[in-house]
């Protein structure tokens, strides 16, 4: 289809559920539901939504139970008390992951179609849990820990930054992830009603939070060492695990280049397909991506 096809309406309601077990915890992540069947879990990253996948969504819909979630402080969902350095970790938004996970009924057969954070949130779960899956596909994904070297050489400059003492300018007060990254990175260009969709959860600084603490949860250089050594744990399991994997390569691509392509490409049980785009694949070749997933779930056991 051509690029002005890729709509910015966005038509599946958002449902909610708690994942907040202390007592008086009341935390609610939104999410998308449709479809009836073995669960089909679409995990997004920074700094989008389930938005990101409504064009996706209706080429495979009919094939299972469709689940899409907003990560906590992210989308529609609820955000943390008292935000800071370190609030929203890689573990807190695994901890909620699993939780919404357990209370929607995602725990078995389940096929998992990731993006950007959402695939270190989504590989790590699959790790962790083997037996539940049928299937994992992932575009732009966090594959292995990193260094500077791997990193796209026109992004170097403001991940540093972000990554340093003067993220929070950066980040909380000028919005440079919503801003400008986002935008920069959708090869065909972001509408002004898909952007200003994407900027409505992150109205304040302190609703920025996690827009901050993602790249900084980035594993580059050994840095910060708890997600590297998790993303090095799942990075070795897939690539000896028999789980089927669609690798939906993305050309010319941002993140999961050079090395990192190298690396995929050695898993096992791997299928590959190329679609066009830049980082956020799903706003560039959302079509694409979902013929790809509809010849290939199919396939699935």
């Amino acid at each position: 289809m051509a690029a002005d096809s890729v709509s910015p309406e966005d038509p599946f309601p958002r449902r909610r559920v708690r994942v907040d077990r202390r007592a008086d915890g009341n935390l609610e992540m939104a999410y998308v539901e449709v479809g009836e069947g073995d669960p089909i879990v679409f995990l997004h990253g920074n700094p989008t939504s389930s938005y990101l996948w409504r064009n996706v969504l209706p080429h495979v819909q009919h094939l299972g139970r469709c689940l899409a979630p907003d990560l906590i402080g992210m989308g529609e969902s609820d955000k943390l008390p008292d935000p800071g350095p370190g609030t929203y970790s890689f573990a807190a938004h695994a901890g909620f992951l699993d939780r919404f996970l357990e209370e929607v009924g995602a725990t078995e057969r389940v096929t998992l179609v990731l993006h950007d954070w959402g695939s270190a949130l989504g590989f790590d779960w699959a790790r962790r849990h083997p037996g539940a899956v049928r299937g994992i596909a992932f575009a732009e994904a966090i594959v292995t820990p990193l260094t500077w070297a791997d990193w796209p050489t026109d992004a170097r400059g403001i991940f540093r930054a972000m990554r340093g003492p003067d993220g929070e300018a950066a980040v909380l007060e000028k919005n440079v992830f919503v801003e400008r990254i986002l935008p920069a990175s959708v090869a065909r260009g972001l509408s002004p009603e898909a952007h200003e969709r994407y900027r409505r959860p992150f109205a304040t600084p302190e609703e920025r939070w996690p827009t901050l603490e993602w790249p900084r949860q980035i594993p580059i250089e050994n840095v910060p060492p708890t997600v590297r050594d998790v993303v090095s744990r799942y990075g070795q399991w897939l690539r000896t695990s028999d789980v089927p994997k669609l690798f939906i390569d993305a050309d010319p691509g941002s993140i999961l280049v050079g090395r990192q392509r190298a690396f995929v490409r050695k898993w096992a049980a791997l299928t590959e397909v190329t679609v066009p785009g830049a980082h956020f694949v799903p706003e560039d070749s959302p079509h694409e991506i979902g013929r790809a997933l509809a010849g290939w779930i199919p396939t699935l056991r």
